[in-house]
């Protein structure tokens, strides 16, 4: 499962409270395509599978993020951070089971 950094969980949030759908949880998912094989997909979904993987972040716990099965063996360790500043700004995903990269940053093999 990918665990979201403090900053991440809070622009969520943020996000989620701008839309007005605090019930939807944050969708992480990895999918076939990119320079190296797979990409990254993250969207709003109010759609859990019985076995979706889910958890909880944030200082107060509400901001819910969701996995599928396929997904998650290939998350696992991940970290998904948000930074915004001069030199980087926007979500980012480390992933430890990434054996490459290009050079948008968002796909791996």
């Amino acid at each position: 499962m990918i665990t979201l950094t403090d900053p991440a969980a809070v622009k969520v949030g943020e996000l989620l409270a701008a839309e007005g759908a605090e019930e939807l949880a944050l969708r992480v998912a990895v999918r076939p395509g990119g320079c190296s094989g797979f990409s990254y997909e993250m969207f709003f979904d109010g759609d859990i599978a019985g076995d979706d993987t889910t958890a909880e972040y944030g200082p107060d716990g509400k901001v819910r993020v969701v996995v599928d099965p396929a997904s998650a063996q290939l998350l696992e360790g991940a970290t998904l951070d948000y930074k915004d500043g001069l030199d980087q700004s926007g979500f980012a995903i480390t992933n430890p089971n990434a054996s490459r990269t290009c050079g948008c940053g968002q796909s791996f093999s």
